[in-house]
């Protein structure tokens, strides 16, 4: 990421002839939201003057104490490559502060900061690299969305009909003009699925690259005239999207993960960590798998992590520890999905890892088979536990944890538990075309 001054900002929309500037920000449910300034308000914006209705944003504050103001981060300044080059685009990813000079505590970029800044005292950065899943679907003929693609891909297939390489190719060159290093495109296991890697840095960069990656799958297939969709489960019968997520610890400039003298080549931190996420992860499973259809996707068969267990052997495991080791050295949770909203997401998953450390953690044998062909009686006397298999259920576990609060803070748990459960009970009460196939008539 480049590093930029007041003046290099004002600078550069002048010389490339910027028409709008778009100001960033995330909502607690990860939907990403801004205003748009023209070049006569920049420097207004700039100096912290922009305001907006935090009301009007789900989840952030009530009429009676709604004024926020936009802090932008200069650094995150970019020109948008797919829009017209007349009339250019940019954008700027702010914080969120209250009219008397404080953080706004529903912002959830500073609650991931505030995680960091426990990592700090401890000595780490956190570095991630995340592994975004998507489809590739076609709209009907009234313009909406449909789970209907011509793509009959599947894992790093070339794609013989469709657009998918096409528009994947676009995005890698768009993605690159912006500061990006993409690392791999290919197609993914189910038709119409695709994946491209970008390389690992520093949590909040990630963050704040994850909301413009999504951004911009999104614009650039809409050009093609598909729907990019980051779904968990959009189609029954095969493989959802998730959001495989690596991690590391950095400390005095090596990684605190990598002990050369260990058999697996994972020091005594990278334990402790890994434990720390095990113990936790029943707890953040509400953040890191937010939505009703994110449990779809976490079920027996589909490759997508179920239980609680690791490995540095398979794939079958919620945590596995890839083979790269020295400065690669990492740990890969499999369960998020893209859903989530990146900034506490990661800011749970670190408090989770950080715990495992604090308290000296343990984590249980690795496992060499694969999980899922294991009986319920060998994962019980295994004791490896499960994921939770519902949005109800990750909500009691997101309640009885201590780090959940702690970490996100009163005004975002508060508003979270409120909203999700909302959202669980909308769903229950709903009658589902299922019920009506299978009960109508035989009831």
């Amino acid at each position: 990421m480049p590093t930029y001054t007041r003046e290099d900002v004002i600078r550069i929309v002048k010389e490339e002839e910027v028409q709008f500037i778009r100001l960033q920000f995330t909502d607690i449910f990860g939907m990403l939201k801004n205003v748009a300034i023209s070049p006569s308000q920049l420097e207004k914006a700039l100096d912290n003057q922009c305001m907006f209705d935090g009301s009007s944003i789900d989840g952030f504050a009530r009429i009676n104490e709604s004024d926020m103001y936009l802090y932008p981060d200069y650094n995150s300044f970019v020109i948008f490559p797919w829009r017209p080059q007349s009339g250019k685009v940019a954008r700027m990813i702010c914080d969120i502060y209250t009219p008397d000079g404080k953080p706004f505590a529903g912002d959830p970029r500073y609650a991931l900061k505030r995680v960091l800044a426990r990592a700090k005292d401890m000595g780490y950065t956190f570095n991630v690299g995340p592994e975004l899943e998507f489809f590739l679907f076609h709209y009907d003929d009234n313009g909406k969305p449909t789970t209907f693609a011509h793509d009959e891909g599947g894992y790093f297939d070339l794609e013989p009909v469709g657009q998918g390489e096409d528009i994947r190719r676009e995005i890698s060159f768009a993605l690159e003009a912006m500061g990006f290093e993409i690392e791999a495109s290919h197609h993914e296991v189910a038709p119409a699925q695709h994946e491209i890697d970008f390389k690992f840095g520093n949590a909040l960069s990630i963050a704040d690259d994850i909301m413009t990656f999504k951004l911009a799958v999104k614009s650039i297939a809409k050009r093609y005239g598909m729907h990019a969709s980051f779904m968990p489960k959009p189609v029954f019968g095969i493989n959802g999207s998730g959001m495989h997520t690596n991690m590391s610890l950095m400390k005095d400039g090596k990684n605190a993960f990598y002990d050369e003298k260990d058999t697996l080549g994972l020091s005594e931190t990278a334990m402790q960590f890994i434990a720390g996420i095990l113990k936790n992860m029943k707890s953040i499973t509400a953040v890191t798998n937010p939505i009703v259809n994110s449990y779809k996707r976490l079920v027996p068969g589909y490759e997508a992590p179920c239980y609680l267990s690791w490995s540095a052997a398979n794939r079958s495991a919620l945590i596995r520890i890839p083979a790269t080791r020295g400065i690669g050295t990492r740990v890969e949770l499999r369960s998020p999905d893209p859903a989530a909203n990146p900034y506490l997401a990661l800011a749970l998953c670190l408090a989770a890892g950080l715990d495992g450390i604090e308290n000296k953690l343990t984590p249980p044998e690795q496992i060499y088979t694969s999980v899922y062909e294991m009986s319920e009686q060998e994962r019980t006397d295994a004791k490896i536990d499960s994921l939770p298999g519902s949005l109800e259920e990750a909500l009691v576990e997101f309640q009885k944890s201590p780090i959940t609060k702690d970490v996100l803070g009163e005004h975002i748990y508060s508003k979270y538990i409120e909203a999700k459960t909302k959202e669980w009970d909308e769903y229950r009460t709903q009658v589902t075309k299922w019920e009506i196939d299978t009960y109508l008539l035989r009831y």
